[in-house]
């Protein structure tokens, strides 16, 4: 009868990709991904049509956001 091999192991990330996932997962978090999301549905959706620039994006997210206030709590 032979031994069961032993799991492989898993490599040992680095401090900086450590710090990239961290990064990551906070812009995520915080909204700041919110822009790429867009573009990405965009391009899925309205095939041939210009997205609205970053700049444009953001006014009009936070207009929504002033005109509909409601699930916020400030």
């Amino acid at each position: 009868m032979s031994a069961a091999s032993p799991a492989p192991r898993r490599e040992a990330r680095g401090p900086l990709t450590l710090l990239r996932g961290v990064g990551r997962y906070l812009n995520a978090v915080l909204g700041g991904d919110r822009y790429a999301r867009y573009l990405e549905f965009h391009a899925r959706h309205h095939a041939g049509a210009e997205p609205l620039s970053e700049r444009e994006y953001w006014r009009a997210y936070h207009a929504h956001q002033e005109a509909h206030p409601e699930g916020r709590c400030c």
